[in-house]
């Protein structure tokens, strides 16, 4: 399984962080974060194609990216090429279909099975991405929330398309007070998952987080890229030209002919919406690329908001870059010997 790009799914239940973990607390895993268009990827294609020397481990890259998870949209997720993946084993990279959402307690399971994976085969986890609930998960654990079940989801689906997110928002309120007042009423993602958990459970969201799980019994090092925001806004316009260029036009086009429920989690990534109405008629492709680069940006500034206030590593074993990474040639042991100090303290 681990030769070649990993496709491992996951199962249905949540169940896994006790069977899948290692066993001891002594593991390595290498994180990789930062906000979209940072050049994680890159950076850790770098990493994994250099670590074999210096701590004689075989790598294997794990996506912790919550839209790259899924497999209609490639090259508007910016997932790596069929070539990247081809030079170091990737997983959990377009593994779930649009319309079975995945959320972080399916992905930490997940991730888990696959490093409990790595380490029997002797390889070295190399988490990316940058969605910081998920590696948040891992560092610092989280709720083992039950399963709500299709019903409880099927209803929140179905409200918030009948009244849309700040009504149900307002529902919720009425319901589950607490959970309500920590989510955005434009959230629709969360607002219906902690309706769904509340009609499924009888609890609410923040009762099953104050039930948290330990955090996974490995020893994380982190790498945080965190560039200026003139470099990230550059490099989001540079992006998106590229992926226009690639096809994403066509792949929304695909997307849209599927007929999917336009509250799943896919219909809203960035690109999708604005490219869409482009398609429709309602807007050019230059106002459509324009919406497009705003909507990432702010994106963007909460994720590195959200990055500089978590610790994913202790301080001896994290390290920034204040740069960003515009190919995997661009690291070297001359240019920061402290990140590969880091590095060989792995092995």
């Amino acid at each position: 399984m681990l030769g070649g790009s990993l496709s491992w799914a996951g199962p249905a239940s949540h169940n896994c962080s006790m069977r899948c973990s290692p066993s001891a607390d002594d593991s390595p895993a290498l994180i990789v974060a930062g906000p979209t268009a940072s050049g994680k990827s890159a950076l850790a294609l770098t990493l994994a194609e250099r670590v074999r020397g210096m701590t004689g481990l075989e790598p294997v890259i794990i996506n912790a990216d919550a839209m790259q998870c899924y497999r209609e949209l490639r090259i508007l997720t910016a997932r790596p090429t069929p070539e990247d993946e081809a030079r170091v084993p990737h997983a959990l990279y377009g593994v779930r279909p649009a319309t079975d959402p995945g959320n972080a307690a399916w992905w930490r399971d997940a991730a888990l099975s696959v490093m409990a994976e790595a380490r029997g085969a002797g390889r070295l986890p190399i988490l990316t991405g940058g969605t910081g609930l998920y590696f948040a998960s891992l560092t610092e654990g989280m709720a083992a929330i039950p399963d709500p079940g299709p019903k409880a989801r099927e209803e929140a689906r179905r409200l918030l398309k009948e009244v849309g997110p700040a009504a149900l928002h307002a529902r919720l309120a009425e319901a589950d007070h607490s959970t309500a007042a920590r989510l955005r009423p434009s959230d629709s993602q969360r607002i219906a998952r902690a309706w769904e958990v509340w009609r499924g459970t009888g609890h609410g969201l923040v009762f099953w987080q104050s039930q948290a799980v330990a955090p996974a019994p490995w020893r994380f090092r982190a790498i945080l890229l965190d560039p200026p925001r003139a470099e990230l806004r550059a490099a989001i316009g540079t992006r998106l030209a590229a992926m226009l260029r690639g096809g994403a036009i066509e792949e929304v086009r695909a997307l849209l002919a599927l007929d999917l429920d336009h509250t799943l989690p896919l219909m809203r990534a960035h690109g999708v919406p604005e490219l869409s109405a482009y398609l429709r008629g309602e807007v050019t492709l230059e106002e459509a690329g324009r919406r497009i680069e705003l909507v990432t940006g702010q994106y963007t500034k909460r994720q590195a908001t959200w990055f500089r206030h978590h610790v994913l590593a202790a301080p001896p074993f994290a390290h920034t870059i204040y740069a960003r990474i515009s190919d995997s040639e661009q690291y070297s042991e001359r240019n920061d010997p402290q990140l590969w100090e880091l590095i060989r303290s792995m092995g």
